[in-house]
């Protein structure tokens, strides 16, 4: 009877998982924490500018101007909105810096606060030079 049982089954080569050891991924740029001092720098920076350009914008449109970026307009008629307007796209480029950090793409990550900073100096200087 010892003689009709079957040998002991071992896996084939193909089917054996090895386990690699974790490392940063580093797509796009070094690997970091997102709350870095960098990414904070960054993002104040983007708070600073969001809020310079929520309160030019405000003092134009309270002496007959108008806002000319169509994705803003509709929130100009009220302080609140505009408000919430620019509070939600500061927490959009900081949801958007995050994604691009989860992801891995890190030079994305920081070049996202980077550009709406920028465009949010360019707004604030062409609403202080056309009041």
């Amino acid at each position: 009877m010892a003689l009709l049982q079957p040998a002991p089954i071992q896996p084939s080569p193909a089917a054996v998982v090895r386990t690699v050891p974790s490392s940063p991924v580093r797509l796009g740029g070094e690997a970091h924490k997102f709350w870095d001092a960098k990414n904070t720098a960054l993002f104040a920076t983007v708070a600073g500018f969001s809020a310079a350009d929520f309160a030019v914008t405000r003092d134009n449109l309270s002496h007959g101007g108008r806002e000319l970026n169509p994705l803003t307009r509709p929130f100009a008629g009220s302080t609140a909105a505009l408000a919430v307007n620019f509070a939600g796209e500061t927490a959009g480029v900081v949801g958007l810096s995050y994604w691009f950090h989860k992801t891995g793409h890190h030079k994305l990550e920081r070049l996202t606060p980077i550009v709406n900073f920028g465009m949010s100096a360019f707004a604030v200087s062409y609403g202080l030079a056309h009041r």
